[in-house]
């Protein structure tokens, strides 16, 4: 238990949570049986399956033979473990099935996570957990993309509506989703929301690998890629899922060139997202911070973000619901400034000036006098105001 109080500095982290953290971090090794005394279970397996780490959790307490771990969460985890096992053969096959239509095609396609990640990371794709695949392409062959997918049972989520394709630097990626198969799909045509630097699909392209699990071709990013835009996905989204980290901590054990990460960290402007997560695993999982990156983690704003994100990691909230609570959305929403650049934050003000669609509902316009929008904008917003006043 020694080990394990160590950690009670975190934040008044719960003691469920803390083994978690202990678990992850020992999966490889024998735990003793004192870990088990005093625990919350069912607080546990809400943190277990909130944070999507019930492949390592079951593989690693399977090997425990202590009676303190009640039959039930060892059933419940195992029901998870089965059936992520399904989900993750099924994404598997899809792929492969995608990649061939794509390529067919002419289409470069690169898959992101999933089984890719799942097999790069374990040499096992049920240790991870994935809900649908993730692909980029180049903008260029977003609208062939489109009508290869509905043309095979998918069907896209037209959430995204925009005035003066906005869209193209606004946001990064378009749903799809296949009623009969289940299965979901993002095509990416950038690896974030913009605006900001990243390399270019061509470049991406140019470092890509093969994955060793299918019969056919799968591309996917080089490692130094790879774990570079994990860093920015997981600060993107607050660390509130410890899968994230638990998947840089896995590949910092991989032979990384920790030279390339250091130019691509800097190069994209992502000093202070490297910074917070090397101190993050180091902080949490207990992983030895390399050399070339320690700079980065005594940077005073990558400590600030690091301490941004301890609550989110704590209160089992998904920070993408729309049911957040206030306070909480509002610790993100002043969270996710924080991170952004000058320019991104020039960017996001002048994103208050851009045209809307509900502006089209107030004042409808030729799409050649669209522009117009832009002069318009104060005017429409004050309008909208006063509209929901009388309400």
């Amino acid at each position: 238990m020694e080990n394990i109080n160590a950690l009670q500095e975190m934040d008044d982290f719960s003691r469920e949570l803390l083994l978690l953290f202990f678990i992850v971090k020992n999966n490889d090794t024998p735990l003793s049986k004192e870990l088990f005394t005093d625990v919350n279970w069912d607080l546990f397996l809400q943190y277990v399956e909130h944070h999507r780490l019930y492949p390592i959790v079951y593989k690693t307490l399977k090997q425990v033979n202590s009676s303190t771990i009640p039959y039930y969460v060892m059933n419940t985890l195992s029901s998870w473990y089965k059936k992520n096992t399904f989900q993750m053969l099924l994404l598997n096959a899809e792929m492969e099935q995608v990649s061939i239509l794509f390529s067919q095609r002419g289409i470069k396609a690169l898959f992101l996570k999933g089984p890719v990640l799942a097999y790069d990371l374990y040499l096992d794709l049920t240790m991870r957990t994935s809900k649908d695949l993730d692909i980029l392409v180049k903008i260029e062959d977003l609208e062939h993309v489109n009508q290869l997918l509905l043309n095979h049972g998918y069907v896209r989520d037209d959430y995204t509506r925009t005035v003066l394709d906005d869209w193209k630097w606004k946001n990064h990626h378009i749903e799809y989703a296949h009623p009969q198969k289940g299965i979901s799909l993002e095509i990416h045509w950038r690896l974030h929301p913009g605006p900001g630097k990243e390399p270019t699909f061509l470049e991406l392209w140019k470092r890509k690998r093969i994955s060793p699990i299918n019969h056919k071709p799968v591309y996917f990013l080089n490692r130094e890629d790879l774990f570079v835009y994990l860093i920015a996905h997981g600060a993107r989204h607050g660390w509130f899922r410890l899968r994230w980290l638990t998947d840089l901590n896995q590949m910092i054990k991989q032979d990384l060139n920790w030279r390339e990460v250091n130019d691509l960290l800097k190069k994209f402007n992502y000093q202070h997202l490297g910074g917070q997560v090397f101190i993050l695993l180091s902080r949490l999982l207990g992983t030895p911070i390399p050399v070339e990156m320690k700079p980065f983690s005594l940077g005073k704003r990558s400590i600030n973000l690091a301490k941004k994100v301890m609550p989110f990691i704590n209160q089992l909230e998904n920070l993408h619901s729309e049911n957040l609570p206030g306070e909480i959305l509002l610790s993100f929403n002043k969270y996710l400034y924080e991170l952004m650049t000058l320019k991104q934050k020039c960017f996001y003000y002048y994103g208050f000036l851009f045209p809307v669609p509900e502006d089209t509902e107030i004042l409808a316009l030729p799409k050649k006098l669209h522009f117009l929008y832009f002069p318009l904008r104060p005017f429409l917003w004050i309008w909208k105001k006063n509209i929901r006043a009388e309400r």
